[in-house]
């Protein structure tokens, strides 16, 4: 992400690529960002394309601008190395990942009109939930409250709701919560302990 947005913003600022490098922001939103009817044009008329379903992917590694690539590049460095510590390297990503999946699935499905989703916050909010998991876990050893352990996706969506009342509220939020869900779910099964743990919930149910 860091590379890419470099990259982008070298080049509009003539350093980098020489003059065609100024629209390479702009020709990689088209080429990778996610618009919002196409998974139901691909359910529709039941073509698959690869273009298409590598933007469900893709769509994260793409941001609007220096500021929206820096807050995510941090996001995810800070949350990524918390949750990581605990879960490894292999579960993160795939929490990263598969929020980033979920979060695209839910703009398409639920997002009217044609709009696009960039940008890796879906799977930053995935990561999000994941140290909400780890809280809620910590707060039930302590015998605390656990309603505590959502104290940060609470205040970050409020953040959400006032920007939207004072600047108009972005489409892609649905994608922001939606990769939170998928996070928390995926911590049950990918942190340490959690598949053994549900198998024997199950065996005890």
């Amino acid at each position: 992400m860091v590379g890419i947005e470099a990259a982008f913003t070298l080049g509009a600022r003539g350093l980098l690529g020489g003059p065609g490098a100024v629209g390479w922001r702009l020709a990689a939103f088209e080429s990778y960002g996610l618009n919002s009817e196409m998974l139901g044009w691909m359910m529709a008329t039941g073509n698959w394309p690869a273009d298409f379903l590598k933007r469900f992917v893709t769509y994260q590694f793409v941001h609007g601008s220096f500021t929206h690539a820096l807050f995510a590049a941090v996001m995810l460095l800070a949350l990524g190395k918390m949750v990581g510590e605990v879960f490894g390297a292999a579960a993160t990503l795939g929490v990263f990942f598969v929020s980033g999946l979920v979060g695209a699935l839910a703009f398409s499905l639920f997002v009217p009109g044609s709009n696009w989703l960039i940008g890796a916050f879906p799977g930053v909010y995935g990561l999000i939930g994941a140290f909400t998991y780890l809280l809620w876990m910590r707060l039930g050893q302590l015998g605390e409250r656990q309603v505590r352990a959502f104290t940060l996706i609470g205040v970050l969506l409020l953040l959400q709701l006032v920007f939207g009342v004072f600047f108009g509220m972005r489409t892609d939020w649905l994608a922001d919560v939606a990769g939170f869900v998928a996070g928390f779910v995926m911590s049950f099964f990918v942190s340490p302990g959690g598949w053994s743990r549900i198998r024997a919930r199950l065996r005890h149910d």
